[in-house]
């Protein structure tokens, strides 16, 4: 590591905000409280750490002189991990992102999302526009991927290790368990309460903000993610070679396209 930079993909350590509903959000913050802020969120079964600061997302933010703000999504990383599905609807997901943004003081920030984090922050910029500068959304839409995930077999194994069957929920399972920390029944009750409303990013209701875009090449939903930039007014799409949508977020050329995305508002 340059050790002009010693400490920029470091955990500090969390400070919480509460929810609407009292829950505990885990948040993250690298760099000078005054700097132009970069609110990153992370995707399914992921966490702050895992999603941005091992992928050098930190370190190359900070150094582009951004402050970075991270959060633990409900039911993540070191945030609290409700087992109810009704605690886990899109419009609940964005509102915590609204109390972080108050307890901050932060009027609007510049917005990096991938997968369920992405889906989030369309929500985000079309639910409070105000508070959304400009956003790079990553691999999205997520909630028809979720709407996969067998929920009863994927409960059976979190309660009872009964084998899963299912190709698609083993493969959940597996993504699941392979961040430390994660609580599965947390993660099923969150892909079931996505079914519980309109889980995909709605194309004739898109962020007027400008967004721009990106998808991993070999990631099964390119041509939807590409279909939601065509929709949306000010949406600009780039192609992540040789990326599916699992190790996308340690893409150079994400990282590079965001990077100079900020640095032109």
């Amino acid at each position: 590591m340059d050790a002009a930079f010693p400490a920029l993909t470091e955990m500090p350590a969390p400070q919480f905000v509460m929810s609407a509903e009292g829950h505990r959000l885990a948040t993250y913050s690298w760099g000078e409280d005054d700097g132009l802020t970069v609110l990153c969120v992370h995707g399914f079964a992921s966490s702050c750490r895992d999603n941005w600061v091992n992928t050098g997302w930190v370190r190359d933010l900070t150094r582009a002189g951004f402050r970075v703000l991270g959060v633990d999504q409900r039911g993540h990383g070191l945030s609290d991990k409700p087992h109810e599905p009704e605690a886990y609807g899109m419009d609940a997901l964005a509102a915590d992102l609204v109390a972080v943004l108050d307890t901050y003081l932060l009027d609007s920030v510049l917005y990096a999302g991938y997968s369920l984090g992405a889906r989030v922050g369309w929500q985000l910029a079309v639910n409070a526009p105000e508070h959304v500068e400009r956003a790079v959304l990553g691999g999205i839409p997520d909630g028809r991927p979720l709407a996969r995930l067998q929920i009863e077999q994927a409960r059976a194994y979190a309660d009872h290790g009964t084998p899963v069957e299912d190709q698609v929920t083993r493969n959940y399972v597996t993504l699941a368990e392979r961040v430390p920390g994660n609580d599965l029944r947390a993660l099923v009750a969150l892909a079931e309460g996505m079914r519980l409303g309109d889980a995909d990013p709605d194309p004739d209701r898109p962020p007027q903000q400008t967004i721009l875009f990106a998808t991993g090449s070999e990631d099964a939903i390119l041509e939807r993610s590409r279909a939601l930039a065509a929709a949306t007014p000010h949406g600009d799409f780039v192609e992540l070679p040789d990326r599916h949508h699992f190790n996308a977020p340690g893409s150079r050329v994400f990282r590079q396209a965001a990077v100079e995305f900020f640095e032109q508002r």
